[in-house]
């Protein structure tokens, strides 16, 4: 069995609930951190699947470890190697693949509801439910890139996930666990700090916390799903 590739960006954006996940079903993995200073690899050789966390940068700005991520997505899916990408990440597998992003309708950060599509694919993912309650942390957001199908959305972010084949990019952060939630929820950072004040899509880290009690274990949960479908057959 072949680990699975995990590409981190940031120090306080470990691979959370995913890493978790991965040792329940005994699945090795290696997690390469740009921010630590470790260079991705620079080919997806001895790995059998690929993992994208997120990170308070911008797809758009030129660091090289953003355009070895999209050129490790690349490969992967040209190999048929699943890749699962969260928030950043998921925007990185929209870049990779020639779609745009840009600053979202509203910003979403904290536990935030999205609606599930009303087809086959969506519901191969999500299962029969009409929405999801996950947590998010973003400004910018994905359009969509060819040949992908839109698997959720909202009023904030049209486009909440999308998948091709058994690739699949989100907008949100299912690996968010207890420790990544309590980290970021204590955030002093201006902007956010600011924007609670002024948009219903901004929680407080109070409020944050206090939602984590109904929807973190229902997030996990959810997390499960997809992490066993972006992994079904893989080598």
């Amino acid at each position: 069995m072949k680990p699975v590739l995990v590409l981190q960006h940031m120090d306080t954006d470990g691979p959370g609930y995913l890493a978790t996940w991965l040792r329940e079903q005994g699945r090795p993995f290696a997690v390469f951190n740009s921010a630590a200073g470790q260079d991705f690899p620079a080919s997806m050789n001895g790995f059998g699947a690929l993992a994208v966390l997120g990170g308070e940068m911008s797809v758009n700005d030129e660091l090289p470890s953003l355009r070895r991520a999209e050129a490790l997505i690349r490969q992967s899916m040209a190999r048929d190697l699943p890749v699962i990408g969260h928030c950043l990440g998921g925007q990185l597998m929209a870049t990779a693949l020639g779609a745009r992003v840009a600053e979202s309708p509203a910003p979403e950060i904290g536990w935030q509801r999205a609606a599930v599509h009303a087809h086959a694919q969506a519901r191969e993912w999500f299962g029969e439910v009409d929405a999801v309650t996950v947590f998010h942390w973003h400004y910018e957001a994905f359009d969509l890139p060819r040949e992908a199908v839109s698997l959720a959305g909202s009023a904030a972010c049209p486009h909440q996930a999308f998948a091709i084949g058994r690739h699949l990019a989100m907008q949100f952060h299912v690996e968010v666990d207890e420790g990544k939630l309590a980290l970021w929820s204590a955030s002093r950072d201006p902007e956010f700090l600011q924007l609670q004040q002024s948009c219903p899509t901004v929680q407080s880290g109070e409020a944050m916390r206090a939602m984590a009690g109904r929807c973190l274990a229902a997030q996990q949960a959810l997390a499960a799903r997809l992490y066993a479908r972006w992994l079904d057959d893989a080598g």
